[in-house]
């Protein structure tokens, strides 16, 4: 009798405290992803302030330009980029006459032939930018077996999207002390784990050469590499804040309209005054 008698007042409190506990089990599970998050096995990269982030701002084509000479002369030699051809520069980064020449620069193997045989042809503006390796396995056997990530969507497939990027590739140092790196790994407190098997990219002043004379600084190859990957994580991006702007710009004049409308056609009935009369 007793043992009902407290588990019926146990659900009664349960009941009375349901939306109380469950604000307490929320604010519990967020205080544990929260510190489950600070308690990562990397360093989190610093937030910069990117130009093209604003919600009126652009990306930079003349750093997205030199961006592309660094992913060509640097990236390029273990990284691919599936998803872009050279059409998409056409526009953006280079004139269609100096794409043509880029994608005209590799050997792409066509065909079969009229004979049935495969060939090799100059590079045309719907080829793909060329992959280093043929296939995984044989990027895994030349990297010591890491296997390099595909750049075209990786500013949108890491957390903290190019402020990762930049922070990866500035962000080499010495192992502090007590720390034995393996053979093959460089410590960079932030890659996951604090050692990557990919050796520094962008080493030195002047490892790229640009035609518009931007000194070629670590920094400075590494921001526009970074603006160069952003733009190729979504080339639509100007294209979606532009037609924002327009969608809102008629949004807001087509609510004048309507308030207007709305207060000349009730301004008589709201302002009329009813009398009365008896007889």
């Amino acid at each position: 009798m007793n043992l009902c008698h407290s588990l019926t007042q146990t659900l009664k409190l349960a009941k009375k405290n349901a939306i109380p506990i469950a604000v307490a089990s929320g604010v519990a599970g967020a205080a544990l992803v929260s510190s489950a998050s600070a308690s990562d096995d990397c360093v989190a990269p610093p937030s910069l302030a990117w130009s093209h982030k604003g919600i009126f701002s652009s990306f930079d084509a003349a750093s997205m330009r030199r961006g592309y000479e660094v992913y060509r002369q640097v990236c390029s030699t273990c990284h691919a980029m599936h998803f872009m051809c050279y059409r998409n520069l056409v526009g953006v980064t280079h004139t269609k006459e100096h794409a043509e020449m880029l994608a005209g620069s590799i050997e792409v193997r066509d065909g079969p032939n009229d004979e049935g045989e495969m060939f090799d042809r100059p590079g045309k503006l719907f080829d793909r930018f060329p992959a280093p390796y043929p296939n995984e396995e044989a990027a895994r056997a030349a990297n010591g077996g890491a296997y390099p990530p595909d750049l075209s969507l990786i500013v949108k497939a890491r957390p903290h999207g190019e402020d990762y990027v930049f922070a990866l590739l500035t962000g080499y140092k010495d192992p502090p002390a007590g720390i034995v790196m393996r053979p093959g790994l460089h410590y960079n407190p932030y890659f996951s784990g604090g050692a990557i098997s990919m050796e520094p990219p962008i080493r030195e002043f002047g490892q790229v050469e640009w035609q518009d004379g931007t000194p070629p600084t670590v920094t400075q190859m590494a921001k526009d590499v970074c603006t160069f990957l952003a733009w190729a994580s979504e080339p639509e991006t100007d294209e979606r804040k532009k037609a924002g702007v327009k969608w809102l710009s008629a949004l807001l004049v087509a609510a004048g309209v309507a308030g207007y409308w709305k207060r000349f056609k009730w301004m008589p009935i709201k302002t009329r005054k009813i009398e009365w009369k008896y007889y």
